[in-house]
C-alpha cells in the first residue's frame, strides 16, 4: 500500500512527459500548416502577378504589331495610289495641252475665216498649215476603267477565330512542379544541388537550376542541361543561398513551374592557392590556378591546409599544356619548398600521364591520362593508426581513393605524423595547365 502513492506520482509524470511530447509534435504539425498555407499565399499571389503582367505585356505587344501592320498596310496603299496616279497624271497634261492648242487653234482660224478670201489670205494659208502641223486627228489613248487599279482591303476574319482558339489555350496553372530539390551538399566554396522528377508522367529533356543570395531579388541562371545535379561555385562561407530548378518537356520549348526555393549554405572555407608564386597566374577566388610562362618551377600549394579527411577534394582541369612525367596534382602532410614536384616522401599524387605515386614511390596501378576537362578527386579516410610512447616514430594510415575518367585507385597512405588537415598542390613543368580546386 506504501507503494501505491509513488507508483501513481510515476505514472502522472509519465503522463505529464507524455502529453509535454505530445504537444511539441502538434505544436511542429501546426508550424507545418502554417508554412504549407504561407507557400500556397505566396505562391498564388505570385501566380496572379504573374498572368496579370503576362497578359498586360501580350496586349501591348498585340497592340504593336496590329499598328505596324496597320501601317505597313496603309503604306501599300500609298505606294499603289501614287505609283498608278501618275500616268494617269502625265496623260491629264498631254490632254490639257491638246485642249489649249485646239483652243488656240480655233480662235485663229475664226479670225482668218472672217477676214475673207481676198484680205486674209495670207493668215488662211499659215492657218491651213498650222492646222496640218498639229494633227487633228491624233488623239491620246486614256485607259479603261476595268485597265486601271481599283483598290480594296482583303481581311480575313477566320484570324479572330485562329487567335481566340490560341488565347484560349494560351497559359496554364500548374499546382505542384514537376521537380523538386532532393538534398543540398555543402561543399568548400560551393554547393552541391541535386534535383529529382516528382512527376512520373513527365519526361524530362533539360532542367534549368537557378540561385541568389537570400538578400538578392534576382535569381540568375547556373546550370540549364540534362543532368540531375550540379555544383554552385563561388559560393561565400556561412551565406545563405536560395536554389530553384524547373524542367522542359521531351519535345517542348517551355519551361515548367519553378520548383520550390530551397536554402542551402556551406560552412566550409573555400580551397585557394598560395598567392604570389612566379610560375602561376591566380584568379580572383584563387581558385583556379594557370601555369605561365615562367621559367621558375615548383609546386603551387594550398594557401593553408583546408582538407580534411572524410570530404572529397575535386580538381577540374580546365586546359591542358605539354604534358611531362613530373607534374602532379595531389594533397601532401606539409609543404616543402625547393620540391619539384609532389612525387616524394608524404604526399600522394597523380601524374598527367596517369601514374599514380604514394610516397614518392610509383604505384603498379594506373589510371587514364588526364586531358582537358578531366576530374580528378581525393577522398581520404583515417584508418588506424599506430605508435610508440607519446606518439613518437608512430605510423598514421589513411585509405585514399583517387578516381579519374571514371576509374579509381584505392591505397593505405602511411604517414610519419597525425595530420588532422592536409595541404593540397600541383606542380606542371610546361605552361598551359589550368587547374580548378573545390
Amino acid at each position: 500500500m506504501e507503494l501505491e502513492p509513488e507508483l501513481l506520482l510515476q505514472e502522472a509524470r509519465e503522463n505529464v512527459e507524455a502529453a509535454q511530447s505530445y504537444r511539441r509534435e502538434l505544436d511542429q504539425r501546426l508550424q507545418g500548416l502554417r508554412e504549407a498555407r504561407r507557400q500556397i499565399k505566396e505562391s498564388a499571389s505570385q501566380t496572379r502577378d504573374v498572368l496579370k503582367q503576362h497578359f498586360n505585356d501580350l496586349k501591348g505587344t498585340l497592340g504593336k504589331l496590329l499598328d505596324e501592320r496597320l501601317v505597313t498596310l496603309l503604306q501599300e496603299v500609298d505606294t499603289i495610289e501614287q505609283e498608278t496616279i501618275k500616268p494617269l497624271d502625265d496623260c491629264q497634261k498631254l490632254i490639257e495641252h491638246g485642249v489649249n492648242t485646239a483652243e488656240d487653234l480655233v480662235q485663229e482660224g475664226e479670225i482668218a475665216i472672217l477676214g475673207g478670201v481676198g484680205e486674209q489670205k495670207e493668215k488662211l494659208w499659215s492657218f491651213t498649215k498650222k492646222a496640218l502641223h498639229i494633227q487633228l486627228d491624233s488623239l491620246p489613248e486614256v485607259p479603261l476603267l476595268v485597265d486601271v487599279p481599283c483598290l480594296s482591303a482583303q481581311l480575313d476574319d477566320s484570324i479572330l477565330n485562329i487567335v481566340k482558339d490560341h488565347i484560349f489555350k494560351h497559359g496554364t496553372v500548374a499546382s505542384r512542379p514537376p521537380v523538386q530539390i532532393e538534398e543540398l551538399i555543402e561543399k568548400p566554396g560551393g554547393i552541391i544541388v541535386r534535383w529529382c522528377k516528382v512527376d512520373d508522367d513527365f519526361t524530362a529533356q533539360d532542367y534549368r537550376l537557378q540561385f541568389r543570395k537570400c538578400t538578392s531579388n534576382h535569381f540568375e541562371d547556373v546550370y540549364v542541361g540534362s543532368e540531375t545535379e550540379f555544383i554552385v561555385l563561388h559560393i561565400d562561407p556561412n551565406v545563405d543561398y536560395q536554389f530553384r530548378v524547373c524542367a522542359r518537356g521531351d519535345g517542348r520549348q517551355e519551361w515548367s513551374p519553378w520548383s520550390v526555393p530551397q536554402i542551402g549554405h556551406s560552412t566550409l572555407v573555400p580551397h585557394e592557392w598560395t598567392a604570389g608564386f612566379e610560375g602561376y597566374s591566380l584568379s580572383s577566388r584563387r581558385n583556379i590556378a594557370l601555369r605561365n610562362d615562367s621559367e621558375s618551377s615548383g609546386v603551387l600549394y594550398s594557401s593553408a591546409p583546408t582538407y580534411f579527411c572524410g570530404q572529397t577534394l575535386t580538381f577540374r582541369v580546365e586546359t591542358v599544356g605539354q604534358p611531362d612525367r613530373r607534374d602532379s596534382i595531389g594533397v601532401c602532410a606539409e609543404r616543402q619548398n625547393g620540391c619539384d614536384s609532389l612525387q616524394r616522401d608524404q604526399a600522394v599524387c597523380i601524374s598527367t600521364n596517369g601514374a599514380v605515386f604514394v610516397n614518392g614511390k610509383e604505384m603498379t596501378n594506373q589510371l587514364p591520362a588526364v586531358t582537358s576537362g578531366s576530374t580528378v578527386t581525393f577522398d581520404i579516410e583515417a584508418v588506424t593508426l599506430g605508435s610508440t610512447n607519446n606518439n613518437e616514430g608512430g605510423n598514421f594510415k589513411l585509405r585514399v581513393t583517387i578516381s579519374s575518367n571514371n576509374r579509381e585507385v584505392v591505397f593505405d597512405w602511411l604517414l610519419d605524423q597525425s595530420c588532422g588537415s592536409l595541404y593540397f598542390g600541383c606542380s606542371f613543368f610546361y605552361p598551359g595547365w589550368k587547374v580548378l580546386v573545390f
